[in-house]
């Protein structure tokens, strides 16, 4: 605790300040404060959206107040803070342990960065995987055929996929709509897409306790909003009582989307040149252009 209580003296900064540093240590000295950019930057992204990103309001919230109050001189108001850091981590620990082993896995999995002389490959298969989602989607809407299928990014589904009945094919439109046919043994559940491949179908997903979201909607909104909410995961969902098409991310829900607007969304989240901004804003601007929408459809018997 003396050391954390060091980084806040204003007197050791300016002791650190004063330091003769050549030039060798100032390089040094730069690389230390890139990679520490880097795994901040890099653990911010993979809990945005996540249960976990309220801890890190709180830890940030508790630093400031630490700053404050040591400049300030509180004495006993700093004393109270370091009881609450001390204890506070352990408490948030044990909570929050789910959230936390999601993002640790999250953060591991930076294997895009080395992918170079891929690319071609990979936008090929990309833009072949986008065309699948649309015929399907476009087939069992117009038929009011109920599908759910959810797409794995950063974060690992594997606690949910282990749950499914394994399948390990290639992603297809023919193949899609096969397997949602009422009546048929993969029918019930979802479909989730891990490495572009469907790994299984018929998985149990968890299924949302917002209180904001309408009676109306059913089991298969429901799965598709909980799965959102502990992962950064894409859901595609068509109701079977009305054909919509709606998609789930970072616990946000987008109801009834238009073909074109369906279309947008898988251009600019799942193409090979897909970036976090791009996916941010789009997301804001499908949030807005609903927000308006009467969020009763699906019928609370859906499935």
């Amino acid at each position: 605790m003396n050391d954390f209580n060091q980084i806040f003296n204003l007197q050791y900064w300016q002791e650190i300040i004063q330091i003769n540093l050549t030039p060798w240590r100032l390089f040094i000295a730069l690389v230390d404060i890139g990679l520490i950019t880097f795994l901040i930057y890099k653990a911010l992204r993979s809990v945005q959206g996540t249960k976990l990103m309220t801890l890190v309001r709180g830890v940030l919230l508790f630093i400031l107040l630490k700053v404050i109050s040591g400049w300030l001189g509180l004495g006993t108001f700093e004393w109270l803070l370091n009881q609450v850091i001390t204890y506070g981590v352990i408490a948030a620990v044990i909570i929050f342990q789910p959230e936390i082993r999601r993002g640790l896995e999250s953060l591991g999995r930076t294997t895009n960065v080395f992918s170079f002389g891929m690319n071609g490959d990979n936008t090929q298969r990309k833009s072949s995987h986008i065309k699948a989602y649309e015929k399907s989607f476009d087939y069992m809407s117009e038929r009011k055929i109920g599908a759910l299928i959810v797409i794995e990014q950063s974060q690992t589904l594997e606690e949910y996929i282990s749950t499914g009945i394994r399948l390990d094919a290639d992603i297809t439109a023919e193949l899609l709509i096969n397997i949602f046919i009422p009546n048929t043994p993969l029918h019930d559940g979802a479909v989730i897409i891990q490495n572009d491949k469907i790994v299984v179908t018929s998985a149990y997903l968890p299924l949302t306790e917002n209180g904001k979201i309408s009676k109306e909607f059913g089991t298969r909104h429901r799965a598709a909003i909980g799965v959102s909410e502990v992962s950064d995961a894409i859901t595609l969902i068509v109701s079977e009582e009305t054909g919509a098409i709606s998609i789930t991310h970072n616990g946000e829900f987008m109801p009834d989307l238009s073909k074109s607007e369906f279309h947008d969304f898988l251009i600019k989240n799942l193409s090979e040149s897909a970036a976090p901004n791009r996916r941010d804003k789009f997301l804001k601007k499908i949030k807005t252009s609903h927000n308006n929408k009467q969020v009763k459809k699906g019928g609370s018997n859906e499935k």
